[in-house]
């Protein structure tokens, strides 16, 4: 049990609601409602690759967190690398694992086995990498695929667009992010992306009280998160970047309002309270 706290912080599970968000953006944009079982399955197996990457995080900055965030588990010395590399690796191939064991077409394996490689080479690649948030975004978009793959078996216009529509949020996002250790925008222009999905959504204005709803709530977050990251406060970095993160869940509930499945979205809306609930309890970042 000692380990658990560390466990939990080193695989940041407070983000995992928008992992789940993300499912099911995927499966009701491939155009099928699966029974709760198949959805939670697809959900914990989407779940391992998320904790696995967030394991190899901290396993590959072990070196610059040292200098740079020394309170982290690897560099404090309350865990191992090579235990956090074990488990990490462990957790990428627990994911494939369960979405061949379910999988109709072996597109799905692919996507998964796709999804578990961007995550290493985003790991171990986006120090000083100019186009990680590039990487980020597929992972992401990744997720959609293989969700909509590993569930419908099809990947479909809609499931691409919508997986689009993410990766550009996650690039205005990730973007944010690496400016952290800087304490300072160097750049405004790549916020941009993280307007996109207010741009493609808009018919959600006039598609119904939830579309909207969700809508308003998406543009709250986002403008919300941008005054942050141009004001003055010391701590606007991480609060910026934890409130965008919150945010992937309410993409996911306005594609999924778009495609006509209230009842989903008003579920997938709960995942950005839920994120930044949890992110009280153990950081996101």
């Amino acid at each position: 049990m000692s380990r658990l706290p560390i466990y939990l912080r080193l695989g940041r599970v407070s983000n995992l609601p928008t992992v789940w968000t993300n499912v099911a953006a995927g499966i009701v944009l491939a155009g099928t409602r699966p029974g709760a079982l198949v959805y939670a399955y697809t959900a914990a197996a989407l779940s391992c690759f998320y904790v696995g990457g967030m394991f190899l995080n901290d396993a590959f900055d072990r070196e610059s967190d040292a200098r740079e965030r020394p309170e982290r588990p690897i560099p404090s010395g309350a865990i191992a690398a090579t235990e956090v590399f074990a488990i990490g690796f462990g957790l990428l191939a627990a994911g494939v694992l369960l979405i061949a064991a379910r999988a109709t077409r072996p597109a799905a394996v692919v996507a998964g086995s796709a999804l578990a490689g961007m995550v290493v080479l985003y790991d171990c690649w986006h120090k000083r990498n100019p186009v990680s948030p590039l990487l980020m975004g597929a992972c992401r978009w990744l997720v959609y695929a293989t969700a909509a793959l590993a569930v419908a078996g099809v990947l479909s216009l809609p499931v691409v667009v919508g997986a689009t529509t993410l990766f550009a949020y996650l690039i205005g996002l990730t973007y944010a992010a690496k400016q952290e250790q800087l304490a300072r925008l160097r750049s405004v222009w790549p916020l941009a992306f993280l307007m996109l999905p207010l741009i493609a959504g808009g018919s959600a204005l006039a598609g119904g009280v939830v579309a909207a709803g969700v809508y308003v709530l998406l543009s709250i977050a986002v403008l919300a998160a941008v005054l942050l990251l141009r004001g003055t406060a010391p701590d606007r970095f991480p609060r910026a970047i934890a409130g965008l993160i919150a945010g992937i869940a309410l993409v996911d509930a306005l594609a999924i309002a778009n495609a006509g499945a209230t009842s989903t979205a008003l579920l997938a809306t709960l995942g950005w309270p839920a994120t930044l609930v949890l992110q009280r309890w153990v950081r996101g970042t």
